[in-house]
């Protein structure tokens, strides 16, 4: 057995265990792989750890930036309480329809609404949208990072100016098979997620770490950082 085989096997126990399968969230990835949407959501792993996150934190607004087919955003909107909201936000109208379909078929329509357009536009206008509001000022408890990469020490920031001492702000894809290693390495993924890293490390309000993983999902890891006071 290889090395991945093997990582394949011990995810497929885990998974079989803790995260059996559900109905709803296959037909999610099934729909995404039929309209042609990459293969790149979440593991079912990852994704019930999202979940445990969310409901540990007692997230009742949670912000997603990268929606895709809305694999992570069932799971992660499945852990909201009674009156929570979840905002997705993503760039593709098509990526968009789709994740708005599973979305509906997962009973959630009400409960997330999926913005289409530039992350960053979208993040300007969520913040225009709670600037002033004494009783909100920061809204989100939970911000969870999946897009692109190159822009993450941009959604980093931005979710610092959305969130409230507390709240945990989650990267994924830091690994980048190995390459956030390399200082030298030029590209804009890399570059982005080095930065991001870094920024969370040096930044006064936030205290991280990033964790690496193996699995279905190959060698990948995610930072995981709470905002300070």
């Amino acid at each position: 057995m290889s090395e991945s085989q093997l990582w394949d096997a011990v995810d497929d126990y885990f998974i079989g265990q803790l995260a059996p399968d559900d109905e709803v969230l296959e037909a999610a990835l099934r729909d995404s792989e039929a309209a042609g949407l990459p293969q790149i959501a979440v593991s079912a792993a990852e994704g019930k750890l999202l979940h445990l996150l969310a409901q540990i934190q007692g997230a009742s607004r949670i912000l997603e930036i990268g929606t895709l087919g809305g694999y992570s955003t069932i799971w992660l909107a499945r852990a909201l309480p009674a009156g929570g909201r979840l905002i997705s936000l993503e760039y593709s109208p098509k990526h968009a329809e789709v994740a708005t379909r599973n979305l509906a078929r997962a009973g959630l329509d009400k409960v997330v609404e999926v913005r289409v357009g530039p992350a960053l536009e979208s993040l300007a206008v969520l913040a225009d949208e709670t600037a002033g509001t004494a009783e909100n000022p920061a809204p989100f408890d939970l911000v969870f990072i999946d897009a692109d990469k190159s822009n993450n020490p941009h959604y980093v920031e931005w979710a610092l100016k959305l969130t409230r001492p507390g709240s945990l702000i989650i990267v994924d894809n830091v690994v980048r098979g190995g390459r956030v290693a390399d200082p030298d390495n030029a590209s804009p993924d890399v570059q982005g997620t080095r930065t991001a890293i870094e920024l969370i490390g040096s930044h006064a309000r936030l205290s991280g770490t990033a964790i690496q993983t193996v699995g279905k999902k190959g060698y990948d890891g995610f930072a995981l950082a709470r905002v300070l006071a």
